[in-house]
């Protein structure tokens, strides 16, 4: 059974850092709790999962190695039937690693449901901004520490920062790229991992509009 919660964002000014004006929206959860944490655990090891890329030839997909490379008697050496054997220099590999795509499906309805969990659950540490740098003529990291320290935002680096905006620029991009502890991401690509480490979310108003219209319906 779904249960509706009501999140109230207070819409912060770029200016002053003074509130504006509210905005609600409201969410569908599931009603028990241990519900919410099984959607969750799924779609953290759906998005954890790795597909192995390393792969090797076994001897039969070796190209080369159909001609006997000497006759099986007489000559007095060891009998071979192939070049490409894995014992001989350029064979094929015994029990090597082969590509495998382990497959964990989670349904769509899940993966929205367990973003609207995280999203509810970091309400607390959620910033709403008006317009968080504005538009950045150059690439500038400065600019980007003092406008997390203006919303009284821990910039040390064991305190993960994770900034949404509607969509990125490359100035943007590039002013937080060296930060280690800052993660930038437009608001249709918010993911389940990124959620759970940061400690601090900062969200453009356009971007949470985004947000409640792609994840919330």
């Amino acid at each position: 059974m779904n249960i509706k919660k009501r999140l109230i964002y207070s819409i912060i000014s770029s200016q002053d850092t003074s509130p504006i004006y509210n905005q609600n929206i409201e969410i569908r959860l599931c009603k028990q709790d241990s519900n919410n944490m099984y959607v969750l655990h799924r779609a953290l090891t759906q998005q954890l999962i790795k597909k192995r890329n390393a792969h090797t030839k076994t001897r039969s997909e070796v190209r080369g190695g159909g001609k006997k490379p000497w006759k099986q008697k007489g000559t007095g050496r060891a009998r071979a039937g192939s070049n490409r054997s894995p014992l001989w220099r350029g064979g094929g590999v015994i029990f090597g690693p082969r590509t495998k795509q382990n497959k964990n499906k989670i349904n769509k309805k899940e993966k929205q449901l367990a973003l609207r969990i995280l999203i509810e659950n970091k309400f607390k540490n959620t910033i709403i901004t008006e317009d968080f740098v504005g538009k950045l003529k150059e690439p500038s990291t400065k600019t980007i520490i003092n406008n997390l320290k203006k919303y009284n935002l821990d910039t040390n680096i064991n305190n993960n920062i994770l900034i949404i905006v509607s969509k990125k620029s490359d100035n943007l991009y590039l002013s937080t790229r060296n930060l280690k502890n800052v993660e930038l991401l437009n608001a249709n690509s918010i993911n389940i991992v990124s959620l759970l480490k940061a400690n601090q979310i900062i969200i453009n108003k356009d971007a949470l509009n985004i947000i409640n219209r792609t994840y919330y319906d």
